[in-house]
């Protein structure tokens, strides 16, 4: 018997957001960012249902390979960019364009041999302190660049840390405006949050991720709030029910003790597929299209929830984990982590089907 536990994947809900983010910048092009497998639904298969995207970002070289093995012609970029010159000659091969953010990627730009030039990205670290030249840096960078013969096209970037909370790029904004003003360059500036929030990140080139997927990327708003699709729904179905006296302790660890006369239904889904074991009593599940609640420590297969106000339900009951119906931010709140973890921690062994 199969186990009763898969992940089904919405082409429709994927392209629909794109749609979204089109509309929210309608005179930029759009680089939809799969990296992370797709954050977790599938390189391939988000690939295709995404199309009508201008270009697409991912973060390895191997991921940009499949894609481009499997027909993709649009702009693909490496967000971190190589690290290599084996990978330099398979971007060349594979017209890749790149992220540069360091010294020694300008230097392997400029030392390289003879062969095809590419499209980079040069970013501008504005304040997020994790990727980039420094503002003050980049004339030199550019001149350095602007002088590689692998140089084709110049776009600026950058990434904000605070995109999500109100007055969040104001600084980093001014501070890329600064730095960028000098160049006639395109740019590339808003993720998910500024994409959706402040007209003024849009430019050139926009990159949403999370919405892509259905996911608000601000905190205490859902993606259906947004206009957005859950693309992942995760189900499975109630395998066993347990009848506990008040008193009755259940899971390991003990670590919920039964107020009064409790029936549980035990579920096919655990940490080892997944769903976050730091969850625990209280965070949301849908059984039957009904809401109710986790009951004690998720294990490694299964998980618990309570049917005690829930009498119709039984073995064979359909379970949502999250997705249509129940957003993934709720649950992912609720396990005090965000949706971006839970859509990329679904594992191998899950089943995927494919849906409208």
């Amino acid at each position: 018997m199969t186990r009763p536990l898969e992940a089904r994947i919405s082409a429709s809900a994927l392209a629909h957001n794109l749609a979204a983010a089109k509309r929210h910048a309608p005179g930029a092009r759009v680089m939809a960012v799969i990296k992370a497998n797709g954050y977790g639904h599938g390189l391939l298969r988000v690939a295709r249902a995404l199309m009508a995207a201008d270009g697409f970002a991912v973060l390895t070289v191997d991921e940009a390979i499949a894609l481009r093995t499997h027909g993709v012609t649009q702009p693909i970029l490496l967000l971190e960019g190589l690290f290599s010159d084996p990978e330099l000659a398979a971007a060349r091969a594979h017209a890749l364009a790149l992220v540069v953010h360091s010294p020694g990627q300008v230097e392997a730009l400029e030392t390289c041999g003879p062969g095809a030039a590419l499209d980079v990205f040069c970013k501008i670290n504005s304040g997020m302190n994790r990727l980039g030249f420094r503002p003050e840096a980049l004339p030199g960078v550019v001149e350095r660049l602007r002088g590689a013969a692998a140089v084709e096209h110049i776009t600026l970037m950058t990434h904000f840390a605070c995109a999500d909370e109100a007055g969040g790029i104001d600084v980093p904004l001014g501070q890329f405006w600064r730095a960028a003003a000098a160049y006639r360059m395109p740019h590339s500036l808003a993720n998910s949050a500024a994409l959706m929030s402040d007209a003024r990140t849009h430019g050139d080139w926009v990159r949403p991720g999370i919405m892509l997927y259905g996911v608000s990327p601000f905190a205490g708003r859902t993606g259906s709030e947004l206009g957005l699709r859950a693309a992942m729904t995760l189900v499975s179905r109630v395998i066993a029910i347990q009848s506990v006296r008040a008193g009755d302790r259940v899971g390991y660890g003990g670590s919920f003790e039964a107020p009064h006369p409790m029936r549980l239904g035990i579920v096919a889904c655990g940490y080892a597929d997944g769903y976050p074991r730091h969850s625990g009593t209280g965070a949301p599940v849908l059984v039957d299209g009904r809401r109710t609640q986790l009951i004690g420590r998720v294990s490694m297969d299964m998980l618990c929830v309570d049917l005690t106000a829930l009498p119709s339900a039984g073995v064979g009951s359909a379970v949502t984990l999250w997705g249509d119906g129940l957003p993934v931010e709720v649950v992912a709140a609720a396990a005090g982590t965000i949706g971006y973890e839970l859509l990329c921690a679904l594992a191998p062994r899950v089943s995927v089907v494919d849906v409208s």
